[in-house]
């Protein structure tokens, strides 16, 4: 675990494909009034090797934090960790932060297809290799305008994120929108004006959790640490220090 700056200590988890050193110029700025923490999930990094799925990964995250009770924040699947962290330990967690996140698919037939193409994507991935795969990852049009962004910090390991498909992907989640209310810290919801499906599941987040606002950043899609990781770092500064 690296430790970054000095104040409230904040655990941040990377996205999918990301690792500890993600988003440094959105973790430089984060750590100006806080204690940042920041990890390798599961699959990733230099825990290429741990194998977990959302649930397991939740205990690896807290045994592996120093405070007793910190700030957890989280993008994308990190985000889907971070809900699984405090839901497993909700004392912990001071305040929660999700970043693009969701409460996982609804509909179990949507769960089951989801499944399906994370399993042929672990596939593929491991046939084409991660430089490949990444080419193709930030392709997609959900990562327009961060494509150059941060890219010597990706994760390289196949067989990790391979793994880390087929265990945490959104089609292994279970929903979470019925324990949304077992969440009672002060929570901040926040994406991208151009991140349509994300502000409806942003939304959707909102009014099942019991203190909770949302925020949307201009201009911004889904990767909001590399896209906007100044004005993304001030509202999460300004959240913490309520």
């Amino acid at each position: 675990m690296n430790s970054r700056g000095t104040g409230e200590p904040v655990v941040w988890l990377h996205g999918f494909t990301q690792t500890r050193h993600s988003a440094p110029e959105f973790l430089a700025s984060l750590s100006q009034t806080n204690r940042v923490l920041t990890l390798d999930l599961p699959g990733h990094g230099d825990a290429a090797d741990v194998a977990a799925d959302l649930s397991g990964s939740a205990p690896l995250v807290l045994e592996a934090v120093e405070p007793e009770s910190f700030h957890l924040a989280g993008y994308s699947f990190g985000g889907r960790v971070a809900l699984h962290v405090a839901l497993h330990s909700p004392e912990r967690v001071r305040r929660l932060v999700l970043v693009s996140a969701t409460r996982g698919l609804v509909d179990p037939e949507e769960r089951a297809t989801r499944r399906r193409r994370d399993e042929e994507l672990a596939d593929h991935l491991l046939a084409v290799g991660t430089e490949t795969f990444l080419d193709e990852w930030l392709r997609q049009p959900l990562f327009s305008g961060s494509y150059d962004h941060d890219r010597v910090h990706r994760s390289r390991d196949a067989a990790g994120l391979a793994a880390s498909l087929r265990l945490a992907g959104t089609g292994t989640q279970e929903f979470l929108g019925p324990r949304l209310g077992e969440l009672t810290m002060p929570v901040l919801l926040l994406v991208g004006e151009r991140d349509e499906k994300f502000r409806r599941e942003g939304e959707d987040l909102l009014r099942g959790l019991p203190d909770a606002r949302l925020e949307v950043i201009p201009g911004a899609g889904h990767a909001l640490p590399l896209e906007a990781p100044e004005r993304c770092a001030e509202v999460v500064n300004e959240f913490l220090s309520e």
